[in-house]
């Protein structure tokens, strides 16, 4: 399996936006984890970002994954990218 960093961004008022969405995204995430596809994932200080490691075959994989988030599938999160990371320690 291989690793893929998300970096994506928040809508504005993410803290009001989020709200009726968040427990379903924990859960999701929760259930990401107990998968071991998800090592990883917050906010920014500032809210502005997301980051996040996923584990997964490839990147089709990674972003079926991250559309899948209800934060992805309600505009919570406006936008992402994804790199294939290396870690190297």
């Amino acid at each position: 399996m291989k690793k893929f960093v998300l970096w994506g961004t928040y809508c504005d008022d993410v803290l009001q936006k989020r709200a009726p969405f968040r427990q379903a995204h924990l859960d999701y995430l929760q259930s990401l984890q107990q998968q071991g596809k998800l090592q990883t994932i917050g906010p920014t200080q500032d809210m502005r970002r997301v980051f996040g490691v996923y584990i997964a075959k490839d990147e089709g994989e990674a972003r079926a994954l991250i559309e899948a988030d209800p934060y992805w599938q309600n505009q919570v999160w406006t936008s992402y990218e994804v790199y294939e990371w290396i870690q190297a320690i």
